[in-house]
Order: C-alpha cells, then structure tokens, then sequence
C-alpha cells in the first residue's frame, strides 16, 4: 500500500512539473513611453527664402509637430536658440508604429508646406523620412516604434 501511494505520489509531482512548462500567453506590452523629438535647424527665419514660398511661411507660422496618437493636431515645438526645436512626449503608445511630421518655415523651399525630411531625431536617433503624413495632401514624415523603455526602431 505505501509502495502505492509513493506512485501515486510521484506521477502527481510530475503531472504538476509537466503543466508548469505549458505555454503561457504572451503577456501585452501596453501602455506608453516618453519620446523627446528634436529637430535641427536654425531658430531664426531665413531671409533667403524665394518670393514664391511666403505662402508656406504664413501657412507653417511656428515650428511644430503633428503627432499621429494625437490626430496629427498641431503642437508647437521649443526652440533653442540658435539651431534646435524640441518636445517630450509622454504618451507615445509603446509597440506600435506611429508617425508624425514636423513643418518649419525654414523648409518652405524644400517642400511646399515646410514639412522638413532631415535632422529629425526620435530620443538621440536620427530618424529617416520614411512615411507621409495627413495635411496638405500627403506630406513627408517619420514613422516609428517604441519600446516600454523608450528604444526607437524604425
């Protein structure tokens, strides 16, 4: 009987190991991350921007951003004087591909609604211009992803 129960016993102990090692549901990575943008490029306008793009120059006004988890709104950039614009945001959603664009008056030479297509950067990472964005039609932007730890990939 004793012999028995030490079976019984140990395909018990086993049966308990063997379901620990049963898969588990990958758990969701949800929520969101801080992301500094920063944009380099002179803070004072340009007084060799041709005749034809002071339509932009109105257009643009002050150097912003239109992020995607915001509806592309419009938020204004910080500039630091005398060659970089930045924000921190802190409600990009993690493990997702978002996207935004940055317009500047500077740019209005470039591309008719000053959207800029260099010297973006995504929390110390240069970021290529790889999508469009809403406005104007489509206009030039930056697609990512971030980690919960603030990691860019593009």
């Amino acid at each position: 009987m004793r012999s028995a129960l030490l079976a019984i016993a140990g395909m018990a102990a086993l049966a308990v190991f063997a379901c620990d090692d049963s898969p588990t549901a990958p758990t969701s990575q949800s929520g969101t991350a801080t992301v500094r943008i920063v944009f380099l490029g002179s803070t004072t306008r340009r007084n060799d921007l041709p005749a034809s793009a002071q339509a932009c120059v109105n257009g643009v006004g002050q150097t912003h951003t239109h992020p995607s988890w915001r509806n592309f709104a419009g938020i204004p950039l910080q500039p630091f004087p005398p060659d970089r614009y930045e924000i921190t945001l802190t409600d990009v959603p993690v493990n997702t591909r978002v996207s935004f664009r940055v317009n500047d008056q500077n740019a209005c030479d470039e591309n008719p609604t000053g959207a800029v297509t260099r010297n973006v950067f995504a929390n110390d990472v240069r970021l290529l211009q790889n999508t469009t964005t809403p406005g104007n039609g489509d206009e030039p932007g930056y697609a990512l992803t971030v980690a919960p730890n603030g990691a860019i990939s593009q």
